[in-house]
């Protein structure tokens, strides 16, 4: 199926970049957006990569705990099992993939009701809480899918993320740079369930109309385009 994202009008500029009226500015009267967060299958695997090779060489040692190259990164990417493990993401009004977490699911099976959870976010958009509202709805989907227990590798100086651990009820254990924390999950009910069902599908919903609204605006930078090419010809062509 093809991806929404491939549209005629995608090579135009952004809706940043024209003089259109409804500019997102500061003191805009637009109503402020709001993140919902999504899961992403395979055809998110390029933004995914965008993301993740944005990343500094900073924050890309506290996310792998090293410091990842963009060789290593691709690999990375190339190998996330999107039918074994579950991707969430937050996409900005521009389809930009600000932040993603990966809960990674044991493969073996003397642990499958184990799962690692692992998030970034870009530079740009920290300090808004998407780490936690990403660690939250991981933990709702790891309880759904009947996980018990789930745990966090990270470098001790990665403050943050242990944070948002501390804050859930995880026990956290630190062996010099490096920490873990575990956090037991209770098990799934109908409540939760519904919870999430309703979630993903207001978060579809959303992905939906911000790919609707970034083609209308494309459309219309297409337009100005050609209209500034009409206009500069008949300059040049008038005596």
């Amino acid at each position: 199926m093809a991806d929404p994202l491939d549209f005629p009008f995608s090579n135009a500029r952004r809706r940043d970049q024209l003089d259109l009226p409804f500019r997102e500015e500061k003191g805009s009267r637009l109503a402020p957006w709001v993140a919902t967060i999504r899961q992403l299958g395979p055809g998110h695997r390029e933004r995914i990569a965008r993301h993740l090779l944005a990343l500094d060489e900073h924050d890309r040692y506290l996310r792998f705990g090293y410091a990842a190259t963009d060789e290593q990164i691709r690999r990375y990417v190339d190998g996330l099992d999107f039918e074994r493990d579950d991707i969430f993401g937050i996409y900005n009004r521009r389809l930009e993939l600000i932040a993603m977490a990966h809960l990674a699911h044991s493969v073996d099976k003397n642990f499958d009701a184990c799962a690692e959870f692992g998030v970034s976010v870009s530079k740009s958009a920290r300090g808004r809480g998407y780490g936690g509202k990403l660690f939250e709805r991981a933990v709702m989907h790891a309880r759904n899918e009947g996980v018990h227990l789930m745990f966090i590798h990270a470098l001790s100086e990665n403050t943050a993320m242990l944070k948002i651990a501390r804050k859930a009820g995880a026990t956290v254990e630190r062996d010099g740079s490096e920490s873990e924390a575990y956090l037991r999950l209770p098990p799934a009910t109908f409540d939760s369930r519904v919870t999430e069902m309703i979630e993903e599908q207001l978060a579809q919903t959303n992905y939906r109309l911000k790919v609707q609204a970034k083609q209308f605006w494309d459309f219309l930078a297409g337009l100005q385009e050609i209209r500034r090419g009409v206009r500069e010809g008949r300059h040049k062509s008038s005596p």
